[in-house]
C-alpha cells in the first residue's frame, strides 16, 4: 500500500530536480572557466590547485558536508555576510544542498571538460589566433565545438551527481519536509520509518529520471 500523499511524494522529486538542475549549470559554467584557465593558461601551483580541485571526489561526502558546515554557518564569515544579505542563514535551506552539490560534482565535472579541450588540436587555434581572432573568439569558435561532446557528458554528470548527493546535503541543508528534503534524504528516512513502498516509489522516479536524460544524451549524441 502507498502510504504517502501525493504532495508528500512529489516535494522531494520536485526539490531534486530543482537543485540538479541549478548546481549542474553553476558547476558546468565554474568547470568551463576552471579547466580553460588550467589547459589554456600558465598557472602556478598548478599540480597543487588541480589536487586541490579533486579533492571532494575522494573525501567521504559527510567530511566535505562537514567543511561546508563551518565555511557557511553562523560563526564563520561568509555565514555572517550571507545572512547579512538574505536575512536568513544559508545553513538549513534548498540553496545549501545546490552549494553542497556543486562541491562534489565539480572534481568530475572539471575532469571531463579539461579532458575536452586538452584533446583540441593546438595548431587550429594557433591558426585562428594567427588570422587575429582573439583568445575569446578561440575559446567560443574553436574549442567549444570542437569538444561539444565533453561538454554534454560533463553537464550530464554534473545533473546525476546532483540528482543523487546525499551526505553533504545532509550535513549542511539537512532533511526538512518541504522545504530542504531531496530524494536521497527522502528515501533514507523512509527506509528507516519502514515505509518501503514509498521508498521504492521514490527509487523508481529517480531511476525514470536518469534513464531519460541518459537517453536523450545518448540520442543527441547519436544525431550528431
Amino acid at each position: 500500500m502507498f502510504d504517502a500523499t501525493g504532495k508528500e511524494f512529489v516535494q522531494p522529486i520536485w526539490l531534486s530536480l530543482k537543485v540538479a538542475v541549478l548546481s549542474s549549470m553553476g558547476v558546468f559554467l565554474l568547470g568551463l572557466l576552471v579547466s580553460w584557465m588550467m589547459t589554456k593558461r600558465r598557472v602556478r601551483f598548478k599540480t597543487l590547485l588541480e589536487t586541490l580541485f579533486l579533492l571532494p571526489l575522494v573525501l567521504p561526502p559527510t567530511v566535505v558536508g562537514f567543511i561546508l558546515l563551518v565555511f557557511l554557518g553562523r560563526k564563520s564569515w561568509i555565514g555572517r555576510l550571507a545572512e547579512q544579505v538574505l536575512n536568513h542563514s544559508i545553513i538549513f535551506t534548498w540553496w545549501a544542498a545546490v552549494l553542497a552539490s556543486v562541491v562534489v560534482a565539480f572534481p568530475l565535472v572539471y575532469q571531463t571538460l579539461k579532458t575536452g579541450f586538452a584533446s583540441v588540436d593546438k595548431e587550429l587555434e594557433d591558426s585562428a589566433r594567427s588570422l587575429g581572432a582573439s583568445e575569446l573568439q578561440v575559446f567560443l569558435h574553436i574549442t567549444l565545438p570542437l569538444s561539444w561532446r565533453s561538454l554534454i557528458a560533463a553537464f550530464v554528470l554534473g545533473f546525476a551527481r546532483g540528482l543523487g548527493e546525499f551526505g553533504a546535503t545532509l550535513m549542511v541543508a539537512g532533511n526538512i519536509p518541504g522545504r530542504t528534503q531531496t530524494i536521497p534524504t527522502a528515501i533514507y528516512f523512509a527506509v528507516d520509518a519502514g515505509r518501503m513502498n514509498l521508498a521504492w516509489a521514490w527509487t523508481a522516479a529517480t531511476i525514470l529520471i536518469s534513464f531519460g536524460l541518459l537517453l536523450c544524451t545518448n540520442m543527441l549524441k547519436r544525431n550528431h
